[in-house]
């Protein structure tokens, strides 16, 4: 039943005006491994044994050339749909777990995570990993589990975040991991850290007083940030073995500029009671435009760099937003798409920028996965060869930020089409999607655009 859904999921995401790309295509081409489910490992695990110490330098780690990938496009556009089809499940549990607050989450950094973590695990957890990641495609039990190579799957989501960055936006990855100085750290973990970030931070630290291992890892994280992460770990203790941060940063601009000239204080209803005021930024002019036939939401897409855009979906105030997230599948994101249609409207929004953490644990708990991904019985032998080695903690950082154009728009020649009014002063739902894949980068919710 999952396989089916999986490749259900797969032609309704490849009807959005791409060639579809069967996952399991790329199988044919040997990129596949066969690791005998009972057995113990056969090769011995190579480990980097001197790792820098946090103290030693907060320089990011060097570089290595990582070889292209083959038939890239197809990478591209599998990896991109088994991203979207998890970090979807992910972002609705935590979006029913915070109800009527702002949520953030990136589908792209859960998923690069994952894979990255996935480098380390070995038998019952490895099979787990690849089922949650959609990555297991044999469907019957089986001595032998046959996966996709990790290694490929990240270096196809790195390439998916190098095609969002444009001349007026940026999607930049960070990671840090912190090891126990009393542990070696396995090498293909390391390399892929790097495969999938753009800047990495490898460090050892001591944590026998953990108190002072805190106050280290978080100044390293604040230092090598230029500050905007602060505070990310809590509640070390002297048997922490690892400890694993990403961050996802968007940084963009409006393809069609706001007139600033327009930018008004308004109203903005968090609930049916209560109030904000907001900077509302206007634009008139002509977008793609969906209007539901029940009258439920009104879906916007609004360009960002060539190929990166945004979809705004806005209930009607007869509408919660929590009835549009409950159905929120992506096929259902790229069946908007698909009926969008060029509407001339005189567009109001909020101004905003957002930041969220999410503690994977935590959100794994929600999902009632804990015990397979991320608890104490979790098997990470292939992470190093200290025994008993248990990663700790994993936290994602996601900061998104807009800008508004400053510059002077050009008066055009008066329009004298009459506009459809969407304004924005009630709680909505934004996703950011990169149009060569169609991969969710981004997707939250704005219950309150001054929090």
């Amino acid at each position: 039943m999952k396989l089916l859904l999986l490749i259900l999921t797969c032609f309704a995401m490849g009807m959005a005006n791409r060639v579809y790309i069967h996952p399991f295509q790329l199988f044919s081409s040997g990129d596949v491994a066969c690791e005998v489910t009972n057995s113990k490992d056969k090769q011995p695990l190579d480990t980097v044994h001197s790792l820098t110490a946090i103290q030693a330098s907060t320089e990011p780690d060097p570089r290595p050339v990582i070889e292209e990938l083959k038939n890239l496009t197809q990478w591209t556009a599998v990896v991109a749909e088994l991203q979207n089809a998890l970090g979807l499940r992910m972002y609705d549990a935590l979006s029913r777990k915070q109800r009527d607050v702002n949520v953030l989450f990136s589908p792209y950094t859960a998923f690069g995570t994952l894979v990255t973590l996935y480098l380390g695990t070995s038998k019952s957890t490895a099979n787990d990993y690849e089922e949650f990641l959609g990555l297991i495609w044999n469907t019957e039990k089986s001595v032998c589990t046959k996966v996709i190579n990790g290694h490929k799957v990240l270096r196809a989501l790195k390439a998916i975040s190098s095609l969002s960055n444009g001349p007026q936006d940026e999607f930049r990855t960070l990671v840090w991991t912190f090891v126990s100085s009393d542990a070696d750290l396995s090498k293909d973990f390391a390399h892929g850290i790097q495969e999938f970030s753009d800047t990495s931070f490898i460090r050892a630290v001591n944590f026998s007083q953990p108190k002072e291992a805190e106050t280290q890892v978080n100044l390293f994280i604040q230092k090598t940030s230029h500050s905007k992460f602060e505070n990310l770990f809590k509640d070390i203790t002297q048997s922490t073995n690892l400890l694993f941060a990403s961050s996802a940063h968007f940084k963009g601009k409006w393809r069609t500029a706001f007139q600033p000239e327009k930018t008004t204080v308004q109203d903005f209803w968090i609930d049916e009671k209560s109030t904000v005021k907001v900077p509302l930024m206007t634009h008139t002019g002509d977008y793609m435009h969906l209007s539901d036939p029940d009258k439920k939401f009104t879906v916007v897409k609004l360009g960002l760099s060539k190929q990166t855009y945004m979809l705004l979906v806005l209930p009607s105030e007869a509408t919660g937003l929590q009835d549009i997230e409950n159905k929120l599948k992506t096929d259902t994101i790229f069946t908007w798409h698909e009926h969008l249609k060029e509407k001339y409207l005189e567009l109001s929004l909020p101004k905003f920028s957002m930041t969220a953490v999410t503690d994977l644990r935590s959100l794994f708990t929600d999902m009632s996965v804990d015990k397979f991904l991320l608890d104490s019985n979790t098997n990470f032998q292939r992470l190093s060869t200290k025994g008993n080695f248990i990663v700790d903690k994993v936290i994602n950082k996601v900061l998104f930020e807009m800008f508004e154009e400053e510059k002077e728009v050009l008066n055009k020649s008066q329009d004298e089409r009459a506009p459809l009014r969407v304004t924005v002063d009630r709680p909505f739902l934004f996703i950011i999607v990169e149009g060569n894949t169609n991969a969710v980068l981004m997707l939250g919710r704005i219950q309150n655009p001054t929090l």
